[in-house]
């Protein structure tokens, strides 16, 4: 790199700095925050936010004492989707950046699936935008609490780069249809159509997605870890079955659940009209 290079290059780092890592973490009462920490990008998915966001499930995945989490983004946007000038650089790479664009969104895809096999449900919570890959990520968690003036598009129609990826997710969380029109109109949808169409959960005061979406990790995490595991994994594997293997699978995943001790516990409380204790709290 040259000298150049080094100095245009410094304002940049220290401003990274400053702001901190691209992904913040906050623990309370068996729920993990985790925020988007770019605003300035829009909360892009960044080679370096792709990689913060990978680790940090990573680890949670590890962390049975984590019963939920919620993902958020700092500033006035959710996440914008892919850092398009950082993705526009590596045109200059002799491929032209054909290696670079299939990596990163294999790697960004990766990610995302991350989400959907984390043992622990995902709540989005959503201000501002939240657009192609953004759009995508919100799809991709568990649940989703938007806020009043959240606006959602897959928009990369209009740039010439249809919005593959974030169909994947975007095609398993709202009927065809519905999806084909955000795909080929690439136009937002606000928080109530968003709710009509099956892509957040709830739309709450403009503000108030954090607050919401903590308040339900906080009613998912009083639930017996264990459960939520099972349910959560078989509930994404189901779906892709035919009907008759969806049931064979689920009877045995449920044969299965009911060996467990919170199991047991549960339905032994029912029967005795107590509150259940579940293992580990």
């Amino acid at each position: 790199m040259s000298e150049k290079a080094v100095v245009a290059n410094a304002p940049e780092a220290k401003r990274r700095e400053e702001q901190g890592p691209p992904v913040l973490r906050e623990d309370a009462n068996g729920v993990v925050r985790l925020t988007l920490n770019r605003p300035d990008s829009r909360n892009a998915l960044s080679d370096a936010m792709i990689a913060a966001l990978s680790l940090a499930l990573d680890d949670i995945a590890g962390e049975p004492r984590v019963r939920a989490v919620v993902l958020a983004g700092a500033g006035p946007a959710f996440c914008a989707g892919h850092h398009l000038k950082e993705l526009t650089g590596r045109r200059a790479d002799p491929d032209k950046g054909a290696a670079y664009f299939l990596d990163l969104m294999r790697r960004c895809s990766a990610m995302m699936q991350k989400i959907v096999r984390l043992p622990q449900p995902v709540i989005a919570a959503v201000e501002g935008v939240a657009s192609a890959a953004g759009c995508q990520l919100v799809a991709s968690c568990d649940l989703a609490v938007a806020g009043e003036r959240a606006r959602f598009a897959t928009p990369g129609v209009d740039i010439g780069l249809f919005c593959s990826t974030p169909m994947v997710a975007l095609s398993r969380n709202v009927a065809s249809k519905h999806a084909m029109e955000m795909l080929l109109l690439g136009e937002f949808v606000d928080a109530r159509e968003a709710l009509r169409i099956g892509l957040v959960n709830r739309v709450v005061a403009e503000g108030s997605a954090i607050a919401e979406a903590s308040a339900l990790g906080r009613r998912i995490a009083a639930k017996p870890a264990a459960t939520l595991r099972i349910g959560k994994r078989a509930f994404y594997e189901q779906r892709e079955m035919t009907l008759d293997e969806a049931y064979d699978y689920a009877a045995k995943v449920m044969a299965d659940n009911l060996m467990i001790a919170d199991a047991e516990e549960g339905v032994g409380a029912f029967i005795e009209k107590r509150e259940p204790r579940w293992e580990g709290g």
